[in-house]
């Protein structure tokens, strides 16, 4: 019994440093942070930034584990909900921005001229694909 216990916090603490460093490589290798000022012009803010990731993944680890439910008003669901979407929204531009992500898909695809096209079907796109998912799946 105590060898099973052992085995799944060594596998548990396994898995988490795998997924933190990914994490960090992320954010490290490709400079996601830096960029993400650079593209907003909050540079002097750098700090704010690095310390809202660390803050925020804490927390979210904290949460997971914790399995809490919370009673929060429609309202203020909204606002997070909203701040949790710009904030992976960010994240993902930064990314295909560092990466030059679009320009390169165009390019290969053949409809370099076609650039805004190709941008706006993946924008709608996500937003149709969220919403049926929320409206299929979720109920």
């Amino acid at each position: 019994m105590i060898i099973s216990i052992l085995l799944i916090i060594f596998i548990g603490l396994a898995w988490g440093t795998t997924v933190g460093a990914g994490y960090v490589a992320f954010l490290t290798v490709f400079g996601i942070i830096p960029r993400l000022t650079q593209l907003t012009k909050t540079v002097s803010k750098i700090h704010a930034y690095e310390w809202s990731v660390v803050f925020g993944a804490v927390c979210g680890t904290f949460a997971f584990l914790r399995e809490s439910t919370f009673s929060l008003p429609p309202f203020l669901l909204i606002i997070i909900g909203l701040a949790g979407g710009i904030y992976i929204g960010m994240i993902a531009a930064a990314l295909t921005e560092v990466l030059n992500v679009f320009p390169l898909l165009a390019k290969r695809i053949g409809i370099d001229d076609r650039l805004l096209i190709l941008m706006m079907a993946i924008v709608f796109g996500k937003i149709f694909g969220s919403l049926f998912h929320w409206m299929y799946f979720i109920p």
